[in-house]
């Protein structure tokens, strides 16, 4: 029977074969059609509209003119604010992208090891800072350019400072702070989906692993856990690597817009001048599409990496 459906799959196209598919699976389909109807018209559309947009010169008033690579050839060559937005995006994405998928993973693993009532209540606790409205009020009162602000009161009460420090103001301290704040609120939807996957984990392939030879925790976690809970690894790749790169609003609501001396200005900043306040959209898609790219590629990466997890 199965040579003889083997047969007639050889002998439909491509196109026959998948419309058959479709046809047979319609109730699966349907379901998934309202996402797919609004990922095309919000996402898929969007992306492809701003790929012919760049090579414009549109500005939101006139009709646009076909100019080619100009707007891309400016980025590089002309836009020396661009590329300080480039630099600064790559650090805080060197950073804070891994820093923060490694931080989310070591503490759903802990949390999961904790008795279930617990762990919910711990669970909350760390979670709370992500979805908090508050984060920027606290972080701004405790590095307040005032002497009411609480670091630079302890600092001035100890006697290690004579004046207040801008902490917000100095570009050598925007950076560091606004990383740490980042870190602090990274323990969001990845870090939930991470304890979703350890709660999945059959809990006999442990005792299969100490049969085999598994003999640590460490390795229990690279050969048993982590290859068990690859679709949330993957699911929290993703969402730590967009945050990474799309960093912005922990600037703005903290620094102001734009930063002192670019000192933490990004590519979603870049995007926002030209795009929200200067109504350059043909420049502001090419800022986009180099955005796009740059995370379609980290992406890539990552995917290659979580590949050889357990291996």
């Amino acid at each position: 029977m199965s040579k003889k459906k083997a047969v007639i799959r050889s002998d439909m196209t491509r196109a026959q074969w998948t419309w058959n598919e479709m046809k047979k699976n319609k109730v699966a389909y349907l379901m998934v059609a309202p996402y797919m109807l609004l990922f095309t018209l919000f996402t898929a559309i969007p992306v492809l509209l701003s790929l012919g947009v760049s090579f414009t010169d549109f500005n939101m008033l006139q009709m646009p003119n076909f100019i080619f690579f100009d707007n891309y050839i400016r980025l590089f060559l002309d836009d020396d604010i661009f590329l300080i937005a480039c630099k600064n995006t790559l650090i805080f994405a060197v950073i804070v992208g891994p820093a923060s998928y490694l931080m989310s993973l070591m503490v759903a693993w802990f949390i999961n090891e904790l008795p279930p009532k617990i762990r919910a209540v711990v669970t909350l606790v760390f979670y709370a800072p992500s979805i908090s409205g508050q984060v920027y009020l606290i972080w701004g009162t405790l590095f307040s350019g005032d002497a009411y602000g609480w670091v630079n009161g302890t600092l001035l009460n100890l006697g290690l400072i004579s004046s207040p420090i801008q902490w917000f103001q100095d570009a050598d301290y925007i950076m560091p702070l606004c990383i740490v704040v980042a870190l602090w609120t990274s323990l969001g939807t990845s870090f939930l989906s991470f304890i979703a996957g350890l709660q999945g984990i059959v809990r006999a392939m442990f005792e299969a692993g100490a049969v085999d030879g598994i003999k640590s925790r460490w390795q229990e976690l690279w050969y048993i856990t982590l290859p068990s809970m690859k679709p949330q690894l993957m699911f929290g790749a993703v969402l730590s690597i967009t945050g990474a790169f799309g960093f912005g609003g922990v600037v703005t609501a903290l620094c102001g817009f734009p930063s002192v001396d670019y000192a933490a200005h990004t590519i979603t900043h870049h995007l926002d001048d030209y795009g929200g306040a200067r109504f350059e959209t043909g420049y502001a898609s090419a800022i986009s599409m180099v955005l796009f790219i740059i995370q379609v590629g980290a992406n890539k990466l990552i995917v290659k990496l979580l590949s050889k997890v357990g291996n």
